[in-house]
């Protein structure tokens, strides 16, 4: 088959590679679109290698067309539209995955589209809703709004109830976006202190945030008492000098999760919560994908100076050639 290599001077390129084996409770998807993320960029320059066992190409979720199934499979078959969270390989022509970590895709919505949900909804439901708690009428902080996580951040913790949901965006476009999905109070952080604003409405209950750096006393400022704050990544650097003392005197919680190296049985989990209590929504079409550009897998590298660049809105996908 063919899959996206890394070079030796960290470019990307097409190459040949061997179709993945199943394990039992694998399937085979034939990969339509396969979505883009921060952690292909990291992965890319060395920076986050792929948990043992899982495949070293790029890509972590994908949208296609099951084609073969392990032999303990009992979810899907051979033809299902599907899309899934993988832990490697989706920059390619086939990819495994546990059936615990795929989703059904609606006929509504295109492969492009599908390639847009898995990673971003396990993210916020593992972040926003398993680890922060985050119940109906709490307010709610989504740090860079029109990220692929953040435009469905916006959306769950709306359907879910949440109070004051707020945002932050670089842009007026991107301001307008992060209303349009359901923030109360978005906010353009370079024109504006987001500080002062969320702490003019009364702090946020659940924070969650990708820049990380200085970010993490901000965020520290602005949680209520009892509030939760969870770094997701930290796009401004890993180390910070922090005041610790309203931590202790609010009762915070600052945690930091990752979902690629958790267990399949941990995944399965996040996934069953998601088609429970989100799934209904993607497939009447009250939760929906936010697709910026896509791009033919063989211009993976523009598609990686894309995001790079930082101006994006939503999710960046890569399609079959």
């Amino acid at each position: 088959m063919y899959a996206i290599g890394i070079t030796n001077d960290q470019s990307l390129s097409l190459q040949e590679a061997a179709v993945p084996e199943l394990q039992p409770t694998d399937v085979l998807i034939a990969v339509e679109a396969s979505g883009l993320n921060r952690a292909d960029l990291m992965q890319r320059m060395g920076l986050y290698p792929p948990p043992p066992g899982a495949s070293d190409v790029l890509g972590l979720e994908v949208a296609g067309v099951v084609t073969d199934v392990g032999t303990a499979v009992t979810e899907w078959k051979v033809g299902d539209r599907v899309c899934a969270l993988l832990a490697g390989g989706g920059y390619a022509e086939f990819a495994a995955v546990d059936e615990g970590s795929v989703f059904p895709l609606p006929e509504s919505l295109s492969f492009a589209e599908g390639a847009c949900l898995p990673e971003a909804m396990m993210t916020v439901w593992a972040n926003a809703f398993l680890r922060c708690g985050l119940q109906p009428g709490e307010s709610f902080l989504m740090h860079g709004g029109t990220s692929g996580i953040g435009v469905m951040g916006l959306q769950m913790a709306k359907l879910a109830g949440a109070g004051t949901i707020f945002s932050t965006a670089g842009s007026a476009e991107k301001v307008d976006l992060c209303s349009d999905l359901g923030a109360d109070v978005a906010i353009n952080y370079r024109e504006q202190d987001f500080v002062e604003i969320v702490e003019s409405h009364g702090g946020a209950d659940v924070i969650i945030d990708m820049v990380g750096g200085e970010y993490l006393q901000k965020n520290i400022a602005i949680a209520k008492p009892d509030g939760r704050i969870c770094n997701i990544a930290y796009q401004d650097g890993f180390e910070a000098t922090v005041n610790f003392a309203p931590v202790l005197m609010k009762r915070l919680v600052v945690t930091a999760t990752t979902l690629r190296a958790r267990p399949h049985a941990a995944k399965r989990q996040i996934r069953d919560a998601i088609l429970k209590d989100f799934w209904p929504a993607v497939v009447d079409g009250t939760i929906r994908p936010i697709l910026d550009s896509t791009f033919p897998i063989e211009q993976a590298q523009g598609a990686h100076e894309r995001m790079s660049a930082g101006g994006h809105i939503g999710k960046i996908v890569l399609l079959k050639p």
